[in-house]
């Protein structure tokens, strides 16, 4: 497959280099005003360049990694030098709707939200797309399951996906890095804290996707009568650990929708 991403910042730069690294026999070319960030990209056989059309032609997929305010003016850069191109819009609030009347219904459109993780191919992709276009997403969805998982949802989570998803990624590290500030605080270097940390979290992640089961089973197996883990959870729990975390995924939620 020939993906073309529109957007050479954080994501679309992720996305890129996750498919050069775990999704075998593509072809990706990033474009991006100001190329020099990401010139190294090209070290991993990715084409870099500032011109949004280049190479657009020969694309199986356009990817739309930018931002809601740049969209009419790249879709009226494209769309006249390429025809029936299916358009895959990571692109935040931007409904299939919205996408299909700009693009004149003359391309099959798909909606993704992955995230940063895409580039170690552990990235949650949610996906979207009308079931007319079914057949044109099943390459797409092919495609971000080598970068993770990519679970196919109706469109009308795909912003509580984002809050999820994405914004979640930034709810983890958030706890790892009060995990690590506790760590040095009960003796451990700052750079073994963090290690500790991060590694425990991949670990009970893991965990959670190989058994398919509740978090509350995995946490019996580690609490006690007595024991050091449950006063702990007790503790955060009394100072609002999981009520906090919801009003915050719901508080953003708020804000996606405006």
């Amino acid at each position: 497959m020939k993906v073309h991403i529109i957007g050479g910042g954080n994501l679309g730069v992720s996305i890129a280099l996750g498919i050069a690294k775990f999704s075998k026999q593509n072809q990706v070319t990033v474009t991006r005003r100001n190329t020099a960030a990401i010139q190294y990209l090209t070290e991993y056989g990715i084409t870099v360049s500032s011109d949004n059309k280049h190479n657009i032609q020969e694309a199986d997929v356009v990817i739309l990694t930018i931002k809601p305010y740049q969209v009419d003016t790249v879709l009226n850069e494209i769309l006249p030098v390429i025809s029936g191109k299916t358009i895959a819009s990571a692109v935040s609030g931007l409904s299939l709707e919205m996408l299909q009347a700009k693009t004149s219904d003359a391309h099959p459109v798909i909606r993704i939200m992955p995230n940063i993780a895409a580039q170690f191919g552990e990235s949650a992709t949610c996906i979207s797309f009308p079931e007319k276009h079914k057949e044109n997403a099943s390459p797409i969805v092919d495609l971000f399951q080598d970068l993770g998982t990519a679970p196919v949802i109706d469109e009308k989570l795909m912003d509580a996906a984002t809050v999820l998803g994405a914004c979640g990624t930034a709810y983890a590290l958030r706890y790892v890095r009060a995990s690590m500030q506790a760590g040095i605080e009960i003796g451990f270097d700052s750079q073994t804290a963090l290690a500790i940390a991060a590694q425990t979290v991949k670990g009970a992640a893991q965990m959670l996707l190989e058994e398919k089961v509740h978090p509350e089973q995995l946490i019996d197996r580690v609490t006690t009568p007595q024991g050091c883990t449950i006063v702990g959870l007790n503790e955060m729990e009394h100072n609002g650990f999981s009520s906090s975390l919801i009003k915050g995924i719901k508080t953003s939620l708020k804000q996606i929708k405006g």
